[in-house]
């Protein structure tokens, strides 16, 4: 058991900050069944929390087209907005839309066209991140 008082500012300081985890791990989640239900490919979630100083998850997907990067990502901008109260920072895309970058502070969302990924590989980068399960059960 915790030494902290229950109506102390640091117990209500932690149990906000666990909330808040909790909806951005959600989110994270939500957003990849979101990428894989629009057939975007290979998508994967990386728990980056104590690797990076940026971010807390990263999740990656390919895109078929920058039609299909540019609507999933506009969705996944809404529902960050509507249902979890997270406002992007940023967002960047390369002139070719070949990479759509999603800054939401606590998840970074990265699409990519297939030849892009591979090339930036991403994963390697954040290798020490830990896969995050996000599929639903069949």
């Amino acid at each position: 058991m915790s030494d902290k008082a229950v109506g102390s500012p640091e117990g209500v300081k932690d149990n906000v900050e666990k909330s808040e985890s909790e909806d951005v791990k959600k989110f994270v989640i939500e957003s990849a069944r979101m990428l894989k239900d629009t057939h975007c490919e290979d998508v994967v979630v990386l728990d980056v929390c104590g690797v990076s100083q940026l971010t807390d998850y990263v999740v990656l997907a390919s895109g078929t087209s920058d039609r299909q990067m540019r609507s999933v990502g506009d969705d996944i901008e809404q529902l960050a907005k509507k249902k979890y109260g997270m406002t992007r920072l940023g967002s960047e895309r390369d002139p070719s839309i070949t990479w759509l970058v999603l800054d939401f502070s606590s998840v970074m969302v990265h699409l990519f066209e297939p030849a892009t990924r591979a090339h930036y590989d991403l994963e390697l980068m954040w290798g020490d991140g830990k896969r995050v399960a996000w599929e639903r059960d069949a």
